[in-house]
């Protein structure tokens, strides 16, 4: 599954995949295999990424449980 909602507050900061991966210290092709839902991050990262974007883990991770 696809995480919008990531690609959303990446792209409304204006950053690329490559950006944002160097910000929060990952490689551009591991920040793009978390944007496609082809892996989940480890969970420091996804509190790097959570904290970048001041934002709740949940809300980036886990917003599928809402929407069902």
């Amino acid at each position: 599954m696809v995480n919008s909602y990531l690609i959303g507050l990446r792209e409304k900061k204006g950053l690329t995949q490559a950006e944002l991966a160097d910000k929060i210290g990952v490689s551009p092709s591991a920040m793009s295999s978390y944007e496609q839902g082809v892996k989940t991050p480890r969970d420091e990262v996804k509190v790097r990424i959570a904290e970048f974007f001041d934002v709740s883990i949940v809300d980036v991770f886990y917003s599928f449980i809402h929407s069902k």
